[in-house]
């Protein structure tokens, strides 16, 4: 049997080049492309300005993607998970969040799990198991997309925030964002790759010539205390990091984010504010404070907001802004790895249930 091609996969060129194959003129690979991208349809069927002949031809040797929903969850807060399967029978997660400001933000994954083992997330906890391709990960915020367009709505920001390090992934993401930006049209300011501090690749980053943001999980002031939660922190400790940082700024000169994930009486004192603000103080930086999403694999618990009303007053102090992100869908398990591993848990638990225990 003929593999079917992924049409995800093709540049617009390589689009144009498969439909002369097929002995067409030039404007029907522009109709097929707008509708790919500026329309995001769901189907061959819903692209009516072609003929009929073709679009059979596209159903019979064609497809739009190769992610199957394996699992989906809706939070109260309108917030929607999906749990992919790949065509090896892997899984990945993306979120959909919607805010009140109108934004509509996909997150989404760059690898099948992850190698980088941080302490406190689902995805770290399950270790690696692939890189995605960069078509895979902008199907992601497709899909998204044609959920919203149905709704008469429109896809506006995508954060590499799912699972995977993006970095560890790097020619795939960045050629995604590329792809994000001229065949989605999402805008480079409405687009943010998230990373836990590979120095190498920020410094790369750094030459890209993007205007994306750029975000790092910190989570730590200290290196003995960044280690403990983020093993990569022994390779490239802080002062590395923000050396990396600094050469981003003056290269770009775009404002870096840094992610504190809050847990209760461990990286949210008062004293842990005064090391981050020293460490901090005169980067062009901003702290996104982000209250934990407790896993199974970890026992701390979210800050309470008085804690965090204190620490964003202390950061205040060395001329450091801080926010607290929005928490999104905390009834759905909408956290980075944490759909993926309940269906996992649901999944070996019925391989060992016994016939005996059946019926």
């Amino acid at each position: 049997m003929t593999e079917l091609i992924n049409l995800y996969t093709l540049t617009q060129p390589e689009l144009a080049e498969l439909l002369a194959q097929w002995n067409l003129p030039r404007f029907r690979a522009k109709q097929v492309w707008a509708w790919l991208y500026d329309n995001a349809v769901g189907s061959f069927d819903e692209m009516t300005d072609l003929p009929t002949n073709l679009r059979e031809r596209l159903k019979a040797e064609a497809t739009l993607g190769t992610l199957t929903t394996h699992a989906e969850r809706s939070s109260k807060d309108g917030t929607l998970k999906r749990l992919y399967a790949l065509p090896d029978s892997q899984l990945i997660e993306s979120v959909l969040m919607p805010y009140d400001d109108h934004r509509r933000t996909a997150c989404i994954s760059t690898q099948a799990g992850c190698a980088m083992g941080c302490t406190f997330c689902a995805t770290g906890q399950m270790g690696f198991a692939r890189h995605l391709s960069a078509a895979e990960i902008v199907e992601q915020a497709v899909r998204f997309a044609q959920i919203l367009r149905a709704e008469g709505d429109r896809l506006s920001n995508v954060v590499l925030m799912g699972m995977g390090e993006p970095f560890h992934n790097y020619d795939a993401s960045v050629e995604a964002i590329r792809r994000l930006m001229s065949d989605l049209g999402i805008g480079a300011r409405h687009i943010t790759v998230s990373t836990v501090g590979l120095v190498p690749q920020i410094l790369r980053f750094a030459d890209e010539g993007l205007q994306v943001k750029l975000a790092i999980s910190l989570h730590a002031a200290t290196d003995d205390e960044r280690a403990t939660l983020l093993p990569i922190n022994k390779r490239y400790p802080l002062a590395d990091l923000l050396d990396a940082c600094r050469t981003y700024i003056e290269k770009t000169g775009r404002r870096v984010t840094f992610e504190w994930a809050s847990i209760a009486g461990k990286n949210d004192t008062a004293e842990q504010a005064h090391t981050l603000g020293e460490l901090l103080q005169g980067v062009l930086a901003h702290v996104n404070l982000i209250p934990l999403n407790p896993t199974g694999g970890y026992d701390g618990r979210p800050s309470d907001p008085e804690a965090t009303k204190r620490f964003i007053e202390i950061l205040g102090g060395y001329g450091v802004s801080a926010t607290v992100r929005v928490r999104r869908g905390i009834d759905i398990d909408a956290g980075c790895g944490q759909l993926k591993a309940s269906v996992v848990r649901r999944q070996r638990a019925a391989d060992t249930v016994l016939p005996s225990d059946i019926g």
